[in-house]
C-alpha cells in the first residue's frame, strides 16, 4: 500500500507577496495601457486639429495673393514655411481646372488626396495622414500631408515614459507591499509566540487584542483547545488522585488479610480470612470499574455516546431475568412495569446506569422488600424509574449524593459512592434529567430519570 507524500509547505508571507504584487502589476499594466490609448487618441486629435489649422492659414494666404496679385507668389508663401514645421509638413496648391499652382519641395507633383476633408495615403512607401480644402470661393484648392511616423514617434516617447515610470514603481510596489504585509505579520508572531510560551502547567488564553479581525477566530479557538486539554489534564489529575485515595482502603484491607492468613493457625480460620480477601479484592475491582466508567463519561474526554432510536420497554425487559436473580439472591422481589417507550438511546450506556440504580436499590434494601423496575411515556418525555423500599435519602442530602465519593453517614453497605454520579454523567450524554423522590409505600428511594421522548406519527 502505497503513502501519501507529505504536502509542501508553503509561505503565506511569499504567497501574499506574489499574489498582490501580480494583481497590481496586473491593474496597473491595463490601467496604464488604458491611458495611453486614450492619451494617443488624444493627441491623434490634436495632431488633426493642427493640421487642418495649418491647410486653412496657407490656403487663406493663397487666396490673399490671388486676390491682390492675380497668382500666387512662391516667395510670399515660402516666408511661411515655418508653419509646416519643415520636414514635418508638405503641401500643394491647385486651382479648380486641376493645375498645380504651388508645392512644398518634398511634395510630389501627382495630387496626394482624393476626396476632401482628412484621409489617409502613402507617398513613396511611408503613410501620411492628409488634409484636402477648398476656398471659399472654390478657386483654390490645398492638400497638406503630415508623415504618420512624426506621429508615432510621440506614440513612442510617451509609452517609453510610461514603461520608465513602471520600472521605477514596480520595486517600489513591491518593499511597500513586503513592509504591509510583515507589519501585519507580527501580530500573528506574537500570538505564536504566546502560544509557543504555554507549558502543559500553564495553559493560560493567548490574548486576542491587536490581532487582526481575521485571525482572531484562530486565536479563540487555540484558546478553547486550551481550556479543553486544561479541563482534560484537571480530570485526568482528579481521577488519579481519587483512585489512589480510594483504592487505600481495599487495598490494606487485602494487606491486611494476607498478613493474617500467613498468622493462621488452622484451615478455619485461613479460609475465614480467604473469604475476606476476595471481599476485599471484590471491592477493589468494583471500585476500578466504576472510576474507569465514571473516567470515560466525563464531559473532557470528548467522547459521545451513539444514540439511535429505540424502545425503552424493549431495552429494560432484556435485563429483567438478570434482576430478577439478583433480586432473589438479596431475598428481594422485584416488580417490573414496562411499557413502550420510544427515545434516543444509547444501550451501553443505559445498561450501565441501569445496573448502577438497581445495584444501590438492591444492596441498601432491607429484606424481606421490594424493588420497582417501570418505564413509561409522560408527555413529551420518556420516564425510566427504580423505586425500593430501602431506607431511601433524605430530602437535604439528596442533590449531594451526586457527588463523587460522597456517602451517607450512616450507611451500612461497602461502596464508593460513584454509582449516583455515573448516572447523573449518563443522563446528561442523553440530554436527560435525573430526580431523586419517595420509594414505594411513601419509604424508600425512588430514583427517575426523564429522557426527550420521540414524537409519535
Amino acid at each position: 500500500m502505497t503513502t501519501a507524500a507529505p504536502a509542501r509547505s508553503w509561505s503565506l508571507r511569499r504567497t501574499l507577496l506574489m499574489v498582490l504584487l501580480s494583481l497590481t502589476c496586473a491593474v496597473w499594466a491595463v490601467s496604464a495601457f488604458t491611458v495611453y490609448l486614450e492619451a494617443d487618441r488624444e493627441s491623434q486629435e490634436l495632431f488633426d486639429q493642427s493640421l487642418t489649422e495649418t491647410a486653412h492659414l496657407l490656403l487663406t494666404l493663397a487666396a490673399h495673393e490671388v486676390e491682390e496679385r492675380q497668382g500666387v507668389d512662391a516667395t510670399a508663401l515660402d516666408e511661411h514655411d515655418d508653419l509646416m514645421h519643415g520636414e514635418y509638413l508638405i503641401f500643394q496648391l491647385w486651382d479648380k481646372n486641376g493645375h498645380l499652382l504651388y508645392k512644398s519641395a518634398a511634395a510630389p507633383e501627382q495630387a496626394f488626396a482624393d476626396t476632401d476633408g482628412l484621409g489617409w495615403t502613402t507617398i513613396d512607401n511611408r503613410r501620411w495622414r492628409t488634409y484636402t480644402s477648398w476656398d471659399g470661393k472654390g478657386q483654390l484648392q490645398i492638400q497638406l500631408a503630415e508623415p504618420a511616423s512624426h506621429r508615432q514617434e510621440i506614440s513612442d516617447k510617451f509609452a517609453h515614459r510610461i514603461a520608465a515610470y513602471a520600472l521605477l514603481a514596480v520595486p517600489l510596489l513591491a518593499g511597500a507591499i513586503w513592509w504591509s504585509i510583515n507589519r501585519v505579520f507580527r501580530a500573528l508572531q506574537r500570538s505564536a509566540g504566546e502560544v509557543a510560551e504555554r507549558t502543559p502547567n500553564e495553559l493560560r488564553e493567548v490574548s486576542v487584542d491587536g490581532a487582526p479581525t481575521e485571525v482572531q477566530p484562530l486565536l479563540r479557538a487555540i484558546n478553547h483547545l486550551f481550556t479543553r486539554v486544561r479541563q482534560t489534564l484537571e480530570h485526568e489529575q482528579r481521577f488519579t488522585a481519587d483512585a489512589a485515595h480510594e483504592l487505600r482502603t481495599p487495598l490494606a484491607a487485602i494487606k491486611t488479610n494476607l498478613q493474617v492468613i500467613q498468622r493462621a493457625r488452622n484451615d478455619a480460620e485461613r479460609n475465614e480470612f480467604l473469604a475476606g480477601l476476595g471481599a476485599s479484592v471484590d471491592r477493589a475491582s468494583r471500585l476500578v470499574d466504576q472510576l474507569m466508567t465514571l473516567s470515560r463519561l466525563e464531559p473532557q474526554t470528548g467522547a459521545h455516546p451513539a444514540l439511535q432510536a429505540l424502545d425503552l420497554c424493549e431495552l429494560l425487559a432484556t435485563q429483567v431475568p438478570a434482576l430478577r436473580e439478583q433480586a432473589r439472591r438479596h431475598g428481594l422481589q422485584l416488580e417490573t412495569e414496562l411499557s413502550p417507550a420510544r427515545c434516543m438511546l444509547d444501550p451501553d450506556s443505559i445498561l450501565i446506569l441501569l445496573r448502577n440504580v438497581c445495584d444501590n436499590a438492591m444492596r441498601y434494601t432491607p429484606q424481606p422488600g421490594v424493588v420497582r423496575l417501570s418505564c413509561r411515556r409522560e408527555g413529551d418525555q420518556v420516564c425510566l424509574e427504580v423505586a425500593d423500599t430501602g431506607p431511601g435519602i433524605p430530602a437535604a442530602m439528596r442533590e449531594r449524593v451526586f457527588d463523587r465519593f460522597f456517602r451517607l453517614a450512616d450507611a451500612n453497605q461497602p461502596g464508593s459512592g460513584l454509582g449516583l454520579s455515573i448516572v447523573r454523567r449518563v443522563a446528561d450524554a442523553h440530554g436527560a434529567s435525573v430526580q431523586l423522590g419517595d420509594g414505594l409505600d411513601g419509604r424508600g428511594l425512588g430514583v427517575r430519570v426523564f429522557f426527550p421522548a420521540i414524537a409519535t406519527q
